[in-house]
């Protein structure tokens, strides 16, 4: 069977944690932060998971990250 070829868009944005999850970057931290407090952007900072309803999909788009 032939490879899958790994997305690389989705590779340069998602990360996978030692237990399988997949971390990625929280939005609204690239322009317009005058305006947003900094505990907003602190907060921004801080990497999340990526949801159960979109697991599968990511997955494979990195199938061997």
């Amino acid at each position: 069977m032939p490879k899958i070829k790994t997305h690389r868009g989705a590779a340069k944005r998602f990360d996978l944690t030692k237990k399988g999850k997949i971390k990625r970057a929280k939005a609204y931290k690239s322009h317009l932060l005058t305006h947003k407090s900094n505990k907003r952007k602190r907060h921004l900072r801080k990497p999340a998971l990526v949801s159960k309803a979109d697991y599968k999909r990511i997955k494979q788009l990195i199938p061997y990250k």
